[in-house]
């Protein structure tokens, strides 16, 4: 059982801002308001103490896949994140058989149900084969209304988002589908223009994938689908900010036109995140993990990452100069209110889970809590 604690002397951030030596106190797995005599102090003078991080789009970790694993190594994909600093994630499958997603959702909604998960992404199988990148083309199909509620019906309330490519037939049915059902519509791993975007949007999509990756480039004349999604206030923009995906001109350009409210980073890790070089599966499709980077064996499209988020947190603040309090929005805030979330986790105010990460002054993570008990407890002097 959690037991009540004091932490203290770090710079603590706030939905407010930065408070200079803050305290946060823990009491029974929340954050409260007060603290009762007998609580532990724990003084963090000379560190940071932020919010857990929110994960809404990862497939592994530990050497474990969330699409292929059994439940024991999902929870070992699960523990590697939260070594890392994700408190809370959302498991993403990649593209399979249809009655295999099926299967892949029930078993995943059962950790969701018990709490080791914030839900399901399915992403793929409706997705473009222009596009597809690690996902195998021979799986791919148009996204029926009727398939996308099967998957919705299989994961029993549990899915929170669907990547599609919309400009496919029956995309913008199943987009006003799942916009009618509370499920994020993402746009990604789309072909689409730059006109077929805006439709998306206005039938009720509102993230983009893995913003930049997987869709068509920019261009001055046929803008495409970036530029949709960067003017369109309605749209969050999901970053793999790894320094691999994306260039740190890219990553500016997407901060400078949505505002640090409409970012969220991911990892979109696979099994190697947090284990190591070497040969691995991304459903079907074998890749090889070299020098951190997951590329597919046949044909060398980058598949998925290696990433965890107290990496690009510290990316973000040390090499790209975002603010403390914006590079929170992006891991924390904003994928929690994404999920429907934000009542319970994504920042530190009292009443809500004692979900929280303790990095030092270089922004290397040094502790992390969840729901009150330490994952990583920080090696105080």
């Amino acid at each position: 059982m959690a037991t009540s604690k004091v932490l203290s002397g770090a710079r603590v951030v706030l939905p407010t801002g930065v408070v200079e030596n803050g305290r946060v106190i823990v009491e029974g797995g929340k954050i409260a308001g007060s603290a009762p005599e007998a609580a532990e102090r724990v003084d963090l003078t000379g560190h940071w103490v932020v919010p857990g991080f929110v994960d809404m789009h990862v497939h592994g970790g530990g050497g474990a896949s969330f699409t292929n694993g059994t439940v024991d190594d999902v929870l070992k994909g699960v523990h590697t994140h939260r070594l890392h600093g994700t408190t809370t994630m959302v498991a993403s499958t990649v593209t399979g058989e249809m009655d295999f997603l099926a299967q892949r959702a029930g078993l995943l909604s059962e950790l969701v149900e018990q709490g080791d998960l914030a839900g399901i992404h399915f992403e793929g199988p409706f997705i473009s084969p222009c596009r597809k990148g690690a996902h195998s083309e021979d799986l791919l199909r148009d996204p029926d209304p009727a398939e996308v509620r099967k998957l919705m019906d299989a994961a029993r309330g549990t899915a929170k988002m669907f990547t599609l490519a919309t400009e496919l037939p029956g995309g913008l049915d199943s987009v006003r589908l799942l916009a009618e059902h509370g499920v994020i519509a993402a746009i990604g791993h789309t072909d689409a223009t730059y006109e077929q975007t805006v439709e998306a949007i206005d039938a009720g999509a509102t993230v983009a994938t893995h913003l930049y990756n997987a869709m068509p480039a920019l261009g001055h004349r046929a803008p495409g689908p970036i530029a949709a999604l960067l003017e369109d206030e309605r749209i969050t923009v999901e970053l793999i900010n790894d320094g691999t995906h994306l260039h740190p001109a890219s990553l500016e350009l997407a901060f400078h036109h949505k505002g640090a409210d409409r970012v969220a980073f991911i990892t979109d890790a696979m099994d190697a995140a947090g284990f190591g070089d070497g040969l691995y599966h991304l459903g079907p499709l074998e890749v090889e993990v070299k020098e951190g980077v997951a590329r597919l064996v046949e044909g060398g499209s980058i598949a998925g990452s290696t990433l965890t988020l107290d990496r690009a947190f510290r990316r973000a603040v040390t090499v790209d100069g975002l603010s403390v309090e914006d590079a929170v929005r992006a891991l924390s805030a904003n994928p929690a209110r994404l999920l429907g979330v934000y009542d319970k986790v994504g920042s530190l105010e009292p009443g809500k889970d004692a979900d929280l990460v303790v990095l030092d002054e270089r922004f290397a993570l040094k502790g992390v809590m969840r729901r009150g008990e330490w994952i990583v407890a920080p090696a105080l002097s």
